[in-house]
């Protein structure tokens, strides 16, 4: 039996169920993990705010406990919000990419820093996003932007069908440049190059001295696979897509039925 020193686990699809809600059963398992010595962590496409309300209920306040956030683009200690990963773009590429976004008719909206999450459009897609994370959504059309503003990521948002062609037809430039990722059916993501969630779990583990072989981590989606393939064990839930399924170590139950305690319970707790 191995001795798992780190979990990292994707948030939707994964330890929330569909009502957006931690079990039970998955925060008892958390709290007992953490309690043997293992560090949990969140590992989520959201923004810092938007997970503040999970940071309270599963106790991960302390100087100890580190997040993920947008996909791995930032890792920050939650107490004091010090960075140990910030990849960032600029206004040039989201302007880049609202220009290929225009040609597609697909909707699209962006986090800045600065600015918080912006959209041309604020379609349906953008303010579930802004509800979600209880932020709010402003209106700007990306050619105001500055050439050298920060950008966080830009995202695809908009029905499932546009955003599959979207990433079917990506031109090949546009995948060079950018980590691309799909989150859900209807977010298509662009992050740096370097942003994901792998290399933010793989600079943590740097970080906390811990070796890949003693990571787990859980996820259902696209946006999971990096991760998944660096831990030295990867867990896809039974309701991850057939590509996540086919990468990972094992697979655990449903996200609608405690499937990440179940994980936990088997491979850690045990």
């Amino acid at each position: 039996m191995n001795n798992y020193k780190l979990i990292a686990l994707d948030m939707d699809g994964t330890l929330l169920d569909s009502k957006k809600q931690v079990s039970e059963r998955n925060r008892q398992a958390i709290l007992a993990a953490k309690n043997r010595g293992v560090r949990v962590v969140l590992a989520s496409g959201r923004p810092f705010a938007g997970l503040k309300h999970y940071f309270e209920q599963l106790e991960m306040t302390s100087d100890d406990d580190y997040v993920l956030c947008f996909n791995g683009a930032q890792v920050k200690r939650i107490s004091d919000e010090k960075i140990i990963q910030d990849f960032q773009f600029t206004g040039r590429e989201a302007k880049l990419l609202a220009e290929h976004a225009k040609t597609l008719g697909i909707n699209l909206h962006a986090f800045s820093p600065i600015r918080g999450l912006i959209s041309p459009d604020c379609g349906p897609c953008s303010q579930h996003e802004a509800e979600i994370n209880k932020i709010e959504l402003n209106q700007l059309d990306f050619a105001e932007l500055a050439d050298d503003e920060p950008i966080i990521k830009v995202l695809y948002a908009d029905d499932s069908e546009k955003v599959s062609h979207a990433m079917a037809t990506l031109p090949q430039a546009l995948k060079v440049q950018f980590t691309v990722v799909q989150s859900t059916p209807f977010f298509m993501e662009f992050l740096h190059p370097k942003a994901n969630k792998g290399s933010g779990i793989a600079a943590l583990a740097d970080f906390l001295g811990i070796p890949a072989r003693d990571v787990i981590c859980m996820g259902d989606a696209g946006n999971d696979a990096h991760m998944v393939e660096y831990a030295g064990l990867g867990i896809a839930m039974e309701n991850a897509t057939d590509e996540l399924k086919a990468m990972a170590d094992a697979i655990t139950g449903h996200h609608n039925d405690s499937g990440v305690a179940q994980a936990i319970e088997r491979y850690v707790l045990s």
